[in-house]
């Protein structure tokens, strides 16, 4: 079993994150936290990849569908009037991650919590998308930058929305 760098104890890699190329158990990452189960409530379907660098590889500007479970259909009244939405979604394909790096926007040295990476410890993501269409329980939005088959969490009102 690895070793944890921080406290020198052996835990399964799956119970571990890799950061600054040193690996470090959950324990000491999380403290004395309990996990907590999230379940998807959709899924992404575009043409957007995991790229080698920054970001992903396809146009994010192009039309985005998010598949939600048919269970989710009663909360999607009046969805389709609004213009903007935030999408709660699960990193599925995480990579390594560095604490401090320079941001792809701007080339500026910062830290993860001061950028938009997908490379982060809680596997968290939000985006904030244009709201195109709903058909059915599916959402037609453009400029989300997930890549194809990320789980969604939730969906939010988002910026630039009449509220």
């Amino acid at each position: 079993m690895p070793i944890c760098t921080k406290c020198n104890n052996e835990s399964k890699r799956s119970r571990m994150e890799e950061i600054d190329d040193k690996l470090i158990c959950y324990s000491c990452l999380y403290q004395d936290s309990k996990p907590f189960e999230l379940y998807p409530i959709g899924y992404i379907q575009n043409e957007l990849e995991r790229g080698q660098g920054f970001g992903v590889k396809g146009n994010k500007s192009n039309l985005s569908k998010i598949h939600l479970f048919n269970s989710q259909k009663p909360y999607l009244h009046n969805l389709d009037e609004e213009k903007y939405i935030l999408v709660v979604y699960y990193l599925h394909k995480p990579r390594k991650i560095r604490s401090v790096f320079r941001r792809g926007l701007d080339g500026k040295k910062v830290g993860i919590f001061a950028s938009r990476t997908p490379d982060r410890p809680s596997h968290i993501g939000i985006s904030n998308v244009k709201l195109i269409k709903v058909e059915d329980t599916t959402l037609y939005v453009k400029n989300l930058d997930a890549i194809d088959g990320t789980p969604v969490l939730d969906i939010k009102l988002g910026e630039n929305s009449r509220w």
